[in-house]
């Protein structure tokens, strides 16, 4: 599968429950002090999509896959991460191994409940997060860059464009900005920019992490947090992590319904989380359909149709000829592949076409 976001946050914002409810597991400890994840977790969800159950029900398919998402909660940060303070540099190095950042920000009051930063103020969290990360991206990039320095003075092309690209990462952390924002020019630039790896790389989520009366429309720090996502062009997420556990105790969907009607919420916000997180990851589905399975399958947006080929099977990439798809709703609409077929709805794609969010598709090979 091969996806998967980190959830990050100050100790005790929430980030341990939170993935308990998402893996409905209690293999992360929730308890009310510091560290008490010590190694990261790791835990698998299904991605919510509605599709499945019509395809199925058109395809007369025994069993439904959904495609999955997977989620480590790390442990969590303080101020001097970066210099090593509480468990820092095992944090800082989890965090790398990751494509995308959830950022858990505290947005309620509970004197039961410590704060490491004796009090509560999201905006002030994220920037000791993403200040800790930003050092660490600083120093890692001003350890590397001399090196290639010298190389792309003995005119190493390589590593004249790493340098370039280095160059700008530096010049805007330096700025007091994430490496986020910088914008590679060319193809080589982009490449040896994702291979940096650096920590402010990568996208990031705010969840906003409330108490159950606040869980419907937020708050006053909410909507602070809300502004900064807008300014920084992020995305943000409102839940109660409480409200979460308490569903993922539920055995039936029909007790988690009535669970939620009775707060007066229409879904899970965990739903909310992991559909942002595959969003924010810029991933695509597509379907296989027949009397066995209806499957969703997960790409990055632009996927060539050999390269989705190669995710139902290695082999299926390689000997790759063409597929034939057919959009979702042609095949909802027309009743299903025959329908959609002699409808001249199915179309051929080669290698060089890329696959599109909802198609279904059927691989031809050489075998």
């Amino acid at each position: 599968m091969g996806f998967n976001c980190g959830i990050v946050g100050l100790p005790n914002v929430g980030k341990s429950t939170l993935f308990n409810a998402l893996t409905a597991t209690a293999a992360a400890q929730a308890a009310n002090y510091p560290f008490c994840t010590i190694e990261p977790n790791v835990g698998r969800v299904a991605v919510p999509d509605t599709r499945l159950n019509d395809l199925a029900r058109i395809g007369k398919s025994q069993t439904i896959v959904a495609t999955q998402l997977e989620f480590v909660d790390i442990a969590g940060l303080v101020r001097g991460a970066s210099k090593g303070e509480g468990l820092g540099n095992q944090f800082l190095g989890n965090i790398r191994e990751t494509d995308a950042i959830l950022h858990v920000l505290r947005c309620f009051e509970d004197e039961n409940i410590t704060h490491v930063e004796k009090g509560v103020d999201p905006i002030r969290d994220k920037e000791i997060i993403e200040t800790e990360l930003m050092i660490s991206d600083l120093e890692s990039l001003e350890k590397r860059i001399e090196p290639l320095r010298k190389k792309a003075k003995g005119g190493d092309k390589d590593a004249t464009v790493q340098v370039t690209i280095m160059e700008k990462c530096l010049e805007v952390l330096r700025d007091g900005k994430p490496a986020r924002v910088v914008v590679p020019a060319t193809d080589d630039e982009t490449k040896f920019y994702h291979q940096l790896q650096l920590l402010t790389s990568k996208p990031v989520l705010y969840i906003c992490n409330v108490l159950e009366k606040d869980a419907e429309k937020g708050n006053a720090m909410t909507e602070r947090v809300a502004a900064m996502a807008k300014a920084e062009n992020a995305q943000h997420v409102v839940i109660c992590a409480a409200i979460e556990a308490e569903i993922a105790q539920l055995s039936t969907d029909e007790e988690k319904t009535e669970f939620l009607s009775s707060i007066g919420l229409t879904e899970p916000g965990l739903n909310r989380v992991i559909r942002a997180g595959y969003k924010l990851l810029d991933l695509i589905t597509f379907f296989t359909v027949g009397p066995k399975e209806a499957r969703a399958w997960t790409v990055k947006r632009n996927a060539k149709a050999p390269q989705a080929a190669g995710v139902i099977h290695t082999d299926f990439e390689r000997g790759f000829i063409r597929a034939e798809t057919i959009d979702f709703n042609d095949f909802v609409t027309l009743g299903g592949e025959v329908a959609a077929k002699e409808g001249g709805k199915m179309r051929q794609e080669g290698k060089a076409d890329r696959v599109k969010d909802g198609e279904i598709m059927l691989v031809r090979l050489n075998v």
